[in-house]
C-alpha cells in the first residue's frame, strides 16, 4: 500500500499535467520543479530562488525531493497557475513589461513581487510611479569620456513627448533631450557591469545615441523603464488610432537580436556611419557570405557582406560560428516585410549629413 508521501507526490505530478501548471507561473519557462504552497502556484528553478526571497508571501518546496503535507497538496490542485493568474494580473497594463526566461534577474524578481507582494495588478492606484504620464528622479549615468557614474536628474514627460537629462541638479536647460518617438529602452546588466542597468537609445540628428544609466532601487528602475513603455504605448496610440493594443504592445520597446565585435572594412572611399540600416529583400537589401576578391584591410578572414540599394558594407568575423551566427541573424531581418515606420527611419538614413 502507498505510503502518504508517495500518494501526495503523485498527485503534485498529476497536477502539472493541468493547463497553465507545467509552465512556471511567473516566467513560462515548461517543466516546473517547484511551488509555492502558500500561493498555490507552480515555478521553475529560477524564479523559486525569488519566491524564496519574500518568505512572509511565498514559501516554495520542491515538487520532487521535499515532504508534502496532504493539506498543502489540496491547496494545490485547488489553486493552480491559471487561478492565481486570474488573481494576481487582474488590472495588468498592455504596456507592462511582462518577463519571460530570458530576461534578467531584475525583471523576473520585480515582476514576481509586483504580483504578490505589492498587489499592483489588483489595485490599479499602485501602478501611478510608472502610469502617470509624468516622472523625474535621479539616475547614475556612466559619462562618455571616462567611464564614471554621476548622478543625473531625469525627467520623462508625456505631454512634452520626451525624456531628459541635466548635467547640474539646478540646470535650467536638459543636456540632452530624448523623444519618445524614437526611444529604446533595454536591460543590458552585463554590458553595463550592473544588475540594474539599462541602456536607452534614442535618434538625434539622424544618428543613433546611447545612454547607459542604473539605480541602486530595483524597483525605481523597473518603474522607469515601465514609465518609458508607457509613454510609448500612448505616443503610438496617438500616432496609430486605428491599432489594436496587441499590434502596438510589440514596438515600445525591443531586446537586440544579436550584439558582438566584427571588423569592418571596404573600398578606399569607405566613410564611416556609424550605423547601417538593413531593409528587407523586396527592398533591396541582400546579406552574402564572404567579401568581395578585390577587398583588403581585414585581419580576420570570415567574412559578410551587406547588400543596401546605395552601397556595400564589408564586415568580418573572427570565427566561422560567429560567421555563421550573424549571417543568419541578417537573413531574418531581411526576410521579414518592412514595417511603414521602418521606412521612414530608411529615409533618416539616407538623408543623412
Amino acid at each position: 500500500m502507498a505510503s502518504e508521501q508517495e500518494t501526495n507526490r503523485r498527485r503534485l505530478r498529476e497536477l502539472l499535467n493541468i493547463p497553465g501548471n507545467g509552465n512556471c507561473a511567473d516566467c513560462g519557462a515548461p517543466g516546473p520543479e517547484w511551488a509555492s504552497f502558500t500561493l498555490g502556484v507552480f515555478m521553475c528553478h529560477t524564479c523559486s530562488g525569488i519566491h524564496r526571497n519574500i518568505p512572509q508571501i511565498s514559501r516554495v518546496k520542491s515538487i520532487f525531493l521535499d515532504p508534502w503535507d496532504t493539506c498543502e497538496v489540496e491547496f494545490m490542485a485547488s489553486t493552480g497557475n491559471n487561478a492565481a493568474k486570474a488573481k494576481y494580473e487582474q488590472k495588468v497594463p498592455p504596456f507592462y513589461y511582462c518577463p519571460t526566461k530570458t530576461d534578467c534577474q531584475l525583471l523576473r524578481e520585480q515582476w514576481i513581487r509586483a504580483r504578490y507582494e505589492r498587489n499592483e495588478f489588483i489595485h490599479v492606484e499602485r501602478q501611478e510611479s510608472y502610469s502617470a504620464g509624468y516622472r523625474e528622479g535621479f539616475l547614475w549615468k556612466r559619462g562618455r569620456d571616462n567611464g564614471q557614474f554621476l548622478s543625473r536628474k531625469f525627467i520623462l514627460s508625456e505631454r512634452e513627448g520626451a525624456l531628459k537629462y541635466f548635467n547640474k541638479h539646478d540646470a535650467r536647460e536638459p543636456k540632452a533631450l530624448m523623444k519618445i518617438q524614437t526611444i529604446n529602452a533595454t536591460f543590458q546588466p552585463a554590458k553595463i557591469s550592473n544588475p540594474h542597468g539599462l541602456q536607452i537609445t534614442y535618434l538625434k540628428d539622424n544618428s543613433t545615441r546611447n545612454i547607459f544609466v542604473y539605480h541602486e532601487d530595483g524597483k525605481e528602475m523597473v518603474d522607469w523603464f515601465n514609465a518609458i513603455r508607457a509613454a510609448r504605448f500612448h505616443y503610438l496610440q496617438v500616432a496609430y488610432p486605428g491599432a489594436h493594443d496587441v499590434d502596438l504592445v510589440p514596438k515600445l520597446t525591443r531586446n537586440y537580436i544579436k550584439e558582438g565585435y566584427m571588423e569592418k572594412t571596404g573600398p578606399k572611399d569607405a566613410y564611416a556611419r556609424g550605423e547601417v540600416f538593413i531593409g528587407s529583400k523586396e527592398s533591396g537589401y541582400t546579406v552574402l557570405l564572404g567579401l568581395p576578391p578585390s577587398t583588403q584591410g581585414n585581419h580576420w578572414q570570415f567574412g559578410i557582406t551587406i547588400v543596401t540599394p546605395d552601397r556595400k558594407f564589408l564586415f568580418a568575423c573572427e570565427t566561422e560560428a560567429e560567421q555563421k551566427d550573424w549571417v543568419a541573424v541578417f537573413q531574418g531581418v531581411v526576410n521579414r516585410p518592412m514595417l511603414p515606420q521602418e521606412y521612414a527611419v530608411e529615409a533618416r538614413f539616407k538623408h543623412k549629413p
